[in-house]
């Protein structure tokens, strides 16, 4: 029998909810390209439901103990003293959320003996070290696309919150005023902007898919081009590196995976070849991004506006600049964990889970790392060494 160890984020302030704002949520059973969404034999929970807090346990627990597995949840991960910690060293199994990682460092690795299996509920690996994980034969796996869309969804409202200054409007109508003056020195029409985004994969695609009504010029930049039939479709002009897009782009959005090669991607050098006054839209992985030069980018001017939900660490101190920048609209890591969203993630970690007790193949598109090398979607996305470090800023 394990031990699976899940890492979820805090339940609501006020409590676990006894009540939603809606009775159901709509079912998707294939994404766009094909996959199919996930097939566990069996959920023991209701779509809709907050499942990724700690009081929701992903709807595992029922199941979990029904095979005789030991399932521990908590949100405490973060020092020597938390319970992530204490219950690691003798775990088979770790779940975490991309929105409150517990971030598995090559030394947390190493006092894990019995680790053999790391499940991402959602999106994105980086929190894990992956050349740890291939040294000591750890199998890494994430519910592929299980919330790219509500990604791209959140991307494009960003957009549009930037772009036509929403959120400072928003507040002139809650402190009592008719500001409009105010609200609209620095509100833009969308329609005719030139729009990239750096990597085009699942999110990417769907974001300029989104886009394409809104009558704007886009671009794109990934190591892998997409088909002539797309870039025809949606009218893309693909630009072999990053910096030669985002010199002619009013906005630029993040898709890409952390890792060494697109760490700090976005320094000073990078941000002053951007147009004055572009946008930047980040929900892959704030690393990607310098954290004190987009402040900087921002004081300056350079950049009108900074939106994403990604920050380092997560969850990100009290004093962190990015929540007192100008110009920005940050939220807590929620893009991909709408509860429509939820209910995908915790189906697919249960199929994950139903693969591996039972010996049976997980599917290519949810590993990352097995076999002791990059697998599956981890091998197109990801290259190998460090990106992440529990302790950095």
């Amino acid at each position: 029998m394990a031990k699976i160890l899940c890492v979820l984020y805090d339940d609501p302030v006020t409590g676990y909810p006894q009540s939603y704002a809606r009775d159901d949520v709509p079912k998707v059973d294939r994404y766009p390209g094909g996959q199919t969404a996930p097939t566990p034999k069996q959920i023991d929970f209701q779509p809709g439901a907050l499942l990724g807090s700690v009081s929701g346990e992903l709807g595992l627990r029922k199941f979990l103990e029904a095979g005789g597995h030991q399932l521990v949840v908590t949100s405490d991960k973060e020092g020597a003293n938390s319970v992530f910690d204490r219950e690691l060293p003798d775990t088979d199994i770790v779940i975490s959320q991309p929105f409150w990682p517990a971030y598995l460092t090559a030394e947390r690795i190493a006092k894990a003996k019995k680790l053999k299996l790391a499940i991402t509920a959602g999106i994105g690996s980086d929190h894990v070290d992956l050349q740890a994980a291939i040294k000591h034969g750890i199998t890494v796996t994430e519910v592929t696309y299980s919330n790219s869309i509500s990604v791209s969804e959140h991307v494009v409202m960003m957009i549009l919150g930037l772009v036509r200054n929403y959120i400072p409007s928003y507040q002139w109508v809650v402190k009592g005023g008719w500001n409009i003056a105010d609200c609209v020195a620095r509100s833009y029409d969308l329609e005719a902007m030139e729009v990239g985004t750096v990597a085009a994969g699942r999110i990417g695609l769907a974001v300029l898919r989104r886009l394409k009504p809104f009558d704007v010029k886009l671009h794109y930049t990934d190591r892998h081009r997409l088909p002539e039939a797309i870039e025809q479709e949606l009218g893309l002009k693909y630009h072999a590196t990053v910096e030669s897009m985002i010199k002619v782009c009013d906005v630029v959005t993040i898709n890409a995976p952390l890792h060494p090669e697109t760490e700090h991607l976005f320094n000073d050098q990078l941000l002053a070849k951007m147009k004055r006054g572009a946008y930047l839209v980040n929900t892959a992985r704030a690393k990607i991004c310098d954290r004190d030069a987009i402040v900087r980018a921002l004081e300056s001017g350079q950049l009108a506006g900074y939106a994403g939900d990604v920050w380092f660490p997560q969850p990100a101190p009290a004093d962190h600049p990015w929540r007192t920048m100008p110009h920005h609209g940050m939220t807590p890591h929620i893009s991909g964990s709408s509860l429509s969203a939820q209910a995908r993630y915790a189906a697919g970690t249960r199929e994950i889970l139903e693969c591996w007790f039972e010996g049976r193949p997980i599917r290519d598109e949810y590993l990352i790392v097995d076999g002791g090398k990059l697998a599956g979607v981890g091998a197109h996305s990801y290259s190998v060494g460090k990106a992440e470090k529990a302790t950095a800023v």
